[in-house]
């Protein structure tokens, strides 16, 4: 069994559970309070990028370290 296929499912399984956390929370906290919507939103992009960030990085050794 290759582990590479292993970890890359790993790695796609953690950010989806954390996106899924941060975009719940995200709107969570525009229903108790809309007007901060738009600072809400720039967190969110950040958050969204070092999720995906730590997923390319996975792909990367991922295939670096493949053999």
């Amino acid at each position: 069994m290759d582990l590479s296929a292993l970890a890359l499912g790993l790695a796609t399984l953690g950010v989806s559970i954390g996106e899924g956390i941060l975009v719940a929370a995200y709107l969570n906290g525009t229903a108790r309070q809309p007007e901060l919507q738009s600072k809400l939103m720039s967190g969110v992009f950040l958050g969204v990028a070092f999720i995906e960030g730590t997923f390319f990085v996975t792909l990367a050794m991922t295939f670096l370290f493949r053999g």
